[in-house]
């Protein structure tokens, strides 16, 4: 199972909308065949390592880190390969959250009289495809914020200055991210100040996610990058007021807008609007406002901090979430650290929010 969610973790960034998925066949303790789901509208993983099983899946076992489906979707149902293939038992990870499959699977194979374990590796199965799973339950996609600051919580200077605060290691571990979300959110000013490509640079190259820019007046430069590029389709987000002459120059470069029903840019508004694009996550790399418009709208489901071992100081530099914030220590949102871990000479933290009590 370890092997089969090494698999699994080997194509993040490539799947969406469809989730991650490793298999691996044993027979007689030997491994036979193994699998990976390589992108969406292709083969799954089960349909990979039988594959390369051959004949050698009669009798064997199957250790797969996602519920099988049960459904005809662009694909066959991979319980159905996996009874025909004669296999005898089957782990699985976790079942899938998926109303098309939800148990379905499982249930066609223990009813073809096959031997089904459930829970094997969960933890980690689960973390694996966190994004599918918040996107299948909500309808929306699974929020990630990122903020570089330095240790007194600063993300600029006074004149706006933010290169670097992260080392080069740090900066690297964050295309991975970006390689590993289906869009990668910013604020105008951004744009405006910093001029970004906002795309994945890995040495072995990487996925661009979509580029979103909250732009609630359509103040972006049209000479910038991010629109003269073609690197990776990007969406202007707006507010209602935005002339649709003004929209056309943008739409001419290639660029989609997406007008949202008010003069302001809610980001609940938001991301239920990205949920109906099919965007399974979306990684937040705003400045102070935008941050700070997440976090008092507790649009988010994910933070990831990288602290770096220096002091700025100053009333009027940046911090990492701007806006009003709560008006009291008691309303202010509580997160659970996930982990916290050493990258250079910086510390990475990673938290989610908790849920708040009822009182």
């Amino acid at each position: 199972m370890k092997l089969a969610l090494q698999l699994a973790r080997s194509a993040q960034g490539q799947t969406s909308p469809n989730p991650v998925v490793g298999a691996v066949v044993v027979k007689d303790g030997r491994i036979v065949g193994t699998g990976a789901h390589l992108k969406a509208g292709g083969p799954h993983a089960e349909v990979h390592a039988i594959r390369e099983a051959g004949d050698r899946a009669e009798g064997a076992d199957i250790y797969v880190t996602l519920e099988p489906c049960s459904h005809h979707g662009r694909t066959p149902p991979c319980a159905n390969l996996i009874i025909e293939s004669g296999i005898k038992r089957v782990f699985i990870a976790c079942q899938d959250p998926n109303p098309l499959v939800g148990g379905k699977g499982i249930e066609r194979l223990k009813q073809a009289g096959i031997d089904v374990h459930l829970g094997m590796g969960e933890s980690e199965a689960l973390e694996l495809n966190k994004h599918f799973f918040h996107f299948i339950r909500t309808g929306t996609p699974y929020v990630t914020l990122k903020s570089a600051v330095t240790l007194d919580g600063r993300t600029a200077s006074s004149s706006g200055d933010s290169k670097w605060i992260t080392t080069e290691q740090s900066r690297l571990d964050v295309h991975y991210d970006r390689h590993r979300h289906d869009a990668i959110l910013v604020g105008v000013n951004t744009i405006i100040q910093d001029n970004p490509h906002l795309t994945t640079r890995l040495p072995q190259g990487g996925k661009n996610p979509i580029r979103l820019i909250v732009d609630t007046h359509l103040r972006t430069p049209i000479h910038s990058h991010i629109i003269q590029d073609r690197q990776s389709p990007t969406i202007l987000i707006t507010g209602c007021e935005v002339p649709e002459a003004r929209k056309q120059a943008y739409i001419q470069e290639g660029c989609e807008i997406l007008s949202l029903s008010g003069p302001t840019i809610t980001m609940k508004e938001l991301v239920a609007e990205l949920g109906k694009k099919s965007l399974v996550s979306v990684y937040v790399e705003g400045g102070s406002s935008i941050h700070g418009s997440f976090l008092q709208e507790e649009a988010f489901q994910e933070l990831i901090l990288y602290m770096a071992p220096k002091l700025l100081g100053g009333r009027d530099s940046f911090p990492s979430f701007g806006g009003d914030g709560f008006p009291s220590i008691a309303e202010g949102i509580l997160v659970e650290i996930k982990s916290v871990e050493t990258i250079g000479k910086d510390m990475k933290i990673t938290a989610v929010p908790q849920e708040r009590k009822e009182d």
